[in-house]
């Protein structure tokens, strides 16, 4: 039987979800809500969407909705992901989960009321990339010393993928920096038990800092160094490196290379790690497989909540300092 999926948010993440859905059967898009009608009819006629709005309380009131997926601005995630749990719909939203950690908590709380699937997009989790260094990991083969990370963008407006103005802040530690404290838990496969975390300026009309370091580490002594600047010209993107006991991955989007002395490096190929090379779209199969396994989803609220607690504890240092 056919999944009807609601989209709320037709920007560039909304439209990379439309783009990975079309690849998974038995899933069908019935209605994509978002905050400019015109565009969004616009995206819907090209993904042959029937029904546009611009209330997410209008798609929720559609019986045959079972599921939703929220791409709309952070600030509206854990009221917005509320929402669709109390209408009864299964609901993954995309990071961030929250802004504020007591909104987070109280999503989890519902998720356990109501019982349904409550996912957050965490994609670093799904990326083949990644998956690979997991599968190792798992196997024994290999252990994390340390990762160090660099997330670098070169964004002084608000701009989303696709460079095109939004209305709403994007946030270094909140949403950037999310990614890679929940992904080097799950990796460690330990609990985070030291965080540390200085920021650069404050930007005059932004209101957030456009630069900022922060330092983890896990109970199990593994410990991970991150560096996010919305300053960098160049390049782009979020590069993981990935330093353990037998050997270093460097990990850049989907491209996985084997770094050896002298600067040396092996392509690592994980083309068939997975079913797709798509990470939307596989943490999209993962989502809906759990609705239909009535099972916890890779990514559930409960277990990347953590992440969201180690945020809390950064942002309560920041604003101490």
């Amino acid at each position: 039987m056919s999944l009807k999926v609601a989209l709320a948010g037709a920007g560039a993440f909304g439209i990379k979800h439309l783009d990975g859905i079309r690849n998974i059967p038995d899933v069908e898009v019935v209605s994509l809500i978002s905050r400019d009608l015109a565009k969004t009819r616009e995206v819907a006629d090209q993904y042959g969407i029937a029904h546009v709005s611009t209330e997410l309380d209008d798609a929720l009131a559609i019986r045959e909705v079972d599921a939703v997926i929220l791409c709309t601005p952070t600030q509206m995630h854990a009221d917005q992901a509320k929402a669709c749990l109390r209408a009864g719909k299964h609901v993954q939203v995309e990071i961030p989960l929250c802004d504020v950690l007591k909104q987070g908590e109280e999503v989890l709380a519902l998720q356990k009321q109501t019982g349904k699937v409550a996912m957050v997009g965490h994609t670093r989790r799904f990326n083949p990339s990644h998956q690979f260094v997991h599968r190792r990991i798992r196997a024994g083969e290999f252990h994390i010393q340390q990762m160090d990370v660099q997330t670098y963008f070169f964004r002084r407006t608000n701009m989303n993928a696709l460079g095109q103005p939004r209305s709403w802040t994007d946030h270094l530690l909140w949403h950037h920096a999310a990614h890679t404290v929940d992904l080097f838990a799950y990796q460690t496969g330990s609990p985070i038990v030291k965080a540390n975390a200085i920021q650069g300026p404050i930007h005059p009309e932004l209101g957030i800092a456009m630069d900022m370091s922060i330092q983890l580490q896990a109970a199990n002594g593994a410990i991970c160094t991150l560096s996010l600047s919305f300053n960098n010209d160049g390049p782009l993107g979020t590069f993981f490196r990935y330093i353990g006991d037998s050997a270093t991955y460097i990990a850049r989007y989907d491209d996985l290379v084997q770094s050896h002395s002298k600067g040396a490096e092996t392509p690592v190929d994980v083309s068939k790690v997975d079913v797709s090379m798509n990470g939307i779209e596989l943490q999209d199969r993962e989502f809906f497989a759990a609705i239909r396994e009535g099972r916890e989803p890779n990514a559930s609220v409960a277990q990347v909540l953590p992440c969201y607690q180690v945020l809390h504890q950064l942002e309560q240092q920041l604003l101490d300092r």
